[in-house]
């Protein structure tokens, strides 16, 4: 009975801290917004995603400062404002020291700020409003299919762009396997571009991918032999 009491409280606090390690604290930050007309954020974006809508993370997206940016790491993070919006990283917000960081220089380091899609800011205040204070913490985030891997480069140079990664969202190591070599560990070019100089044409490719929680996901024969550059296979979900 005791061996039985021992497990179920180990169960118990293990639970406990799980649950804590998933949510994290509300920390203050500003936000601001971009029109979607006159910023690039939907169509462009320091992440390498592209068009939004297409690469699935929608209207509700932001680009961070580089306090929050980490050099392109954060890309794909979800975040939950307060008052409650649910957006993802796509961007880099840069900073401006020519201006106050109190009034126009919003993203000078450090300061952690969001500049918001047009649609996710008006989600927590009114457009007319200049910059706003906010509340913000890290959430799971929620995808639907599989991650999905757009292959691009020459055949000297092999890139693919990681993105529509489920829970952590934050992409730390990718690895590539074609059916002729072992695992090769690629390395971050931008954003959530990821590159190798191994010549891969002409064989299926398996995807190692590891997020910032330490989970790591394997998707097997994801591009067959004939893939194409330019093309977007989908693989495993986490």
């Amino acid at each position: 009975m005791g061996a039985l009491k021992a497990i179920l409280l180990y169960f118990i606090l293990y639970q406990t801290w799980k649950i804590a390690a998933d949510e994290e604290e509300w920390k203050s930050a500003t936000a601001t917004y971009v029109k979607e007309t006159s910023g690039s954020i939907i169509v462009e974006g320091a992440c390498g995603y592209g068009d939004l809508h297409r690469a699935t993370y929608g209207k509700y997206s932001a680009g961070l400062s580089s306090m929050l940016f980490n050099r392109g790491s954060t890309c794909g993070v979800c975040f939950e404002g307060s008052p409650s919006v649910i957006l993802t990283a796509t961007d880099f917000c840069s900073p401006n020291y020519g201006l106050s960081s109190e009034y126009g220089g919003w993203c000078n380091f450090p300061k952690e700020h969001f500049e918001m899609s047009e649609a996710a800011f008006a989600e927590i205040a009114e457009k007319k409003a200049d910059i706003v204070p906010v509340q913000h913490r890290r959430v799971k985030c929620d995808r639907r299919g599989g991650l999905r891997f757009t292959v691009s480069g020459n055949f000297h140079f092999y890139q693919v762009l990681i993105s529509n990664v489920g829970l952590d969202g934050e992409v730390i190591a990718v690895k590539v396997k074609g059916s002729r070599t072992a695992w090769i560990p690629m390395a971050r070019n931008w954003g959530q571009n990821w590159q190798s100089n191994i010549n891969l044409v002409g064989q299926p490719l398996s995807f190692e991918v590891t997020t910032s929680r330490r989970r790591t996901l394997t998707s097997y024969n994801v591009a067959p032999a004939n893939w194409q550059f330019g093309q977007i296979f989908e693989g495993k979900q986490f």
